[in-house]
């Protein structure tokens, strides 16, 4: 009697559980005639053809087959995904087929093959039961014909399959699957929606508001979503998380059909802000693929649409190219230029890239650290082609090592461009061979001659919010594992390394800052004899030159020391980075306020330069400098002070030290050393000082000071 209970109960379970689910199902009676038909053609491209003498079914001749065109793009994830959960079970679903007799019984061409097997895991899928056919939908007659055939072995399709389970004790075919698979089947039941805010046609706020008045609730963590809830992201600000199921109710809402919220993977929102964090307001941009043009947009809604422009390589046909001028159109991009040569074949001496600073690259992967690969690959117009090896859980050898082979060609690539000062590398791959093995290669990359600096691996650049992550960016590398809240991610930073080689002389130097227009009113240049004759003796002037050399050098090396110690720092997170900048710098003047940016715009770079040990430097400098007598103050320190700080930031070609501030910015930094002792010198110390700053950085006679 027990042993009966057990064994109904234990047929209940089997009974009360889906064998499989396809996320957001169209219904629980199938598809359009048309669904399976499209899935059926992407099956025929994807799906494993095995060696003659262990193959049991045969699918013809037909390959590469084009893809079809799609109504809209609930159908194509439809399509997709059924061709994909039929490409994970194709060795059951032929065991079914010819334990059941079906395939010897029904004679078909082997060209329709593909379309029995998409509607066979359909059919169990739904637990054999009739299909609903809408009064208007559009008749396929090859569907049709299988259809009638798969309910005519509709008994003993079941029965074959109930064996399958008894025989493998198993409660329902997933557990066929490969451990990695099924791991992540489950992760993508639970993995979140992300979209990021297009700034270019609203702000974070208004769409906030927006989602609240519509019935959203604001929660503050991914793990708390479920129902009508949104978070924000903690690694990105725009990036917004919604629950997984709402992904039909979200695309039918009009901030997504008006672009203002833009559907797309954290992966690559992670690439775009690490960009950013490195990039001045002018900076250019090279975009080493075009994919799906999402990571293109976010990028230009990242930066300054009038002062920088985004490269975008490999748009090849005039289709193409019409194609994304219409969706860049849409985004209200206006600083993105198409080019039609693929990245490779660019040379790095092109004079029109030479304004570039940033390379981006988010190359062709194995997508092993994916969840949801269908999302994936249709949103970044990735190669379906990669649904094959996903459906295994593993990629084989030859395509692992060709995919590698391409991303090095790439990196390597990237890093001739003489100009170009830092490239952030991006995968969604698990696989070491991807990922640090790329960068590797790349770092060993040897450049020819001595004009251009190397690279070197940067710390992350992105906020580290979890302990898992601060242990994954002690390898200078910013790492994402794949998990129920986000999928994989891996995200290099290649930054170039600091001139320390102290070159330039004093000459140049002061040429430089004639140029730049920092010695009005100033003689750089030698006098005539003549006037030579006439002037103060000989000594005199010996003495000055050399103690102004001395000062010259003492500076030199007191600046290399402050640039090498701010290249070498770790970078934290840039919370704690923007804390403590804001604690260092001092209260710019009443009359540049207005001319000073806000602090959260200034890159992680840029903050890390107004530190407390190079601040009380110039605070000693300052103070010495107002105790000295006048004389030497109108012959000496004038044209020192003046001229060489902003001008031996030049000579440091680090990226990171070498940051083109703009203007106004770099204006108040040089202010704010003289901002913080007024207070504790003698009134007439504070006197010659503050008509020393009058002098100096007045910003009607410098508006551009530096650079």
């Amino acid at each position: 009697m027990e042993l009966q209970s057990s064994s109904l109960q234990r047929m209940n379970e089997i009974s009360s559980l889906d064998d499989l689910t396809i996320s957001d199902k169209a219904n629980s009676t199938g598809y359009p005639d048309y669904v399976y038909l499209n899935a059926a053609k992407i099956f025929q491209n994807v799906h494993v053809e095995k060696p003659q003498d262990q193959r049991l079914v045969g699918y013809g001749t037909l390959t590469n087959l084009p893809m079809p065109v799609f109504e809209d793009e609930k159908s194509q994830r439809w399509s997709f995904e059924l061709a994909f959960s039929a490409l994970k079970y194709q060795d059951f679903l032929e065991d079914l087929m010819i334990d059941s007799c079906f395939y010897p019984s029904n004679p078909t061409h082997d060209d329709l093959t593909s379309l029995v097997v998409v509607m066979l895991y359909d059919f169990q899928d739904r637990k054999f039961q009739p299909r609903l056919c809408l009064a208007d939908e559009e008749e396929i007659e090859e569907v049709r014909e299988v259809e009638k055939s798969l309910n005519s072995f509709k008994t003993k399709i079941a029965a074959s399959l109930a064996r399958c389970r008894i025989k493998l004790d198993i409660l329902t075919i997933d557990y066929l699957l490969p451990e990695t698979v099924r791991k992540k089947q489950e992760r993508a039941s639970t993995l979140p929606l992300y979209a990021w805010v297009n700034t270019m046609k609203t702000s974070l706020e208004d769409v906030c508001s927006s989602l609240v008045r519509d019935g959203f609730v604001k929660v503050k963590s991914i793990t708390e979503l479920e129902g009508l809830t949104f978070c924000q992201d903690l690694h990105c600000q725009d990036l917004l998380g919604f629950p997984a199921h709402l992904r039909d109710d979200l695309c039918g809402m009009e901030l997504f059909t008006d672009y203002k919220l833009v559907i797309q993977d954290k992966s690559r929102s992670l690439a775009a802000h690490s960009v950013k964090a490195l990039m001045n307001l002018d900076d250019d941009v090279i975009i080493g693929s075009v994919a799906s043009g999402l990571t293109i947009a976010h990028m230009s809604a990242l930066t300054n649409q009038n002062t920088s422009k985004i490269f975008v390589c490999g748009v090849k046909t005039k289709s193409q190219q019409e194609q994304l001028q219409h969706f860049f159109t849409q985004m209200q991009c206006r600083n993105i230029k198409l080019i039609p040569d693929t990245f490779t074949d660019i040379d790095p001496t092109n004079p029109r890239l030479q304004t570039a600073k940033m390379v981006l690259l988010l190359p062709p992967c194995s997508v092993s650290g994916v969840s949801n690969p269908v999302d994936f690959i249709l949103n970044e117009n990735e190669d379906a082609g990669l649904l094959q090896d996903i459906s295994r859980g593993s990629i084989s050898e030859d395509k692992l090592n060709d995919l590698a082979k391409h991303q090095e060609q790439i990196m390597t690539h990237a890093v001739k461009f003489p100009k170009v000062q830092a490239v952030v590398y991006c995968t969604c791959s698990v696989y070491p061979e991807e990922n640090e093995d790329v960068v590797k290669k790349a770092l060993e990359y040897k450049f020819e001659g001595n004009k251009v600096q190397p690279y070197r691996l940067s710390p992350p650049v992105l906020p580290l919010c979890s302990i898992l992550e601060i242990e994954n960016a002690s390898e200078k590398c910013f790492k994402l594992e794949p998990s129920e809240t986000n999928n994989g991610c891996f995200v290099a930073v290649l930054t170039r390394e600091q001139d320390t080689s102290g070159t330039v002389s004093v000459k140049d130097i002061l040429a430089r800052a004639a140029a730049k227009g920092l010695l009005d009113g100033i003689e750089t240049t030698k006098p005539a004899k003549k006037e030579r004759r006439k002037s103060k003796p000989a000594t005199q002037t010996t003495l000055v030159s050399s103690e102004t050399q001395g000062r010259i050098a003492e500076f030199l090396k007191k600046e290399s020391e402050e640039a090498t110690d701010i290249a070498v720092r770790p970078y934290i997170s840039s919370n704690s980075l923007f804390r403590e900048s804001k604690a260092n710098i001092s209260i710019p003047p009443k009359g540049l306020s207005k001319a000073i940016p806000s602090m959260s715009r200034m890159s992680p770079v840029k903050k890390s330069l107004s530190r407390s040990s190079t601040t009380e430097r110039h605070y000693e400098h300052c103070r010495s400098s107002a105790a000295r007598p006048r004389l030497e103050e109108m012959y000496v320190l004038k044209p020192v002070e003046l001229t060489l700080p902003p001008v031996i930031a030049l000579s440091h070609s680090s990226y990171v030290c070498k940051s083109k501030s703009p203007p106004h910015l770099s204006c108040f930094h040089w202010k704010s050393r003289y901002s913080i002792p007024r207070n504790s010198l003698t009134q007439t110390s504070s006197t010659n000082m503050s008509k020393h700053n009058t002098l100096q950085t007045s910003p009607a006679k410098h508006p551009r000071p530096w650079l």
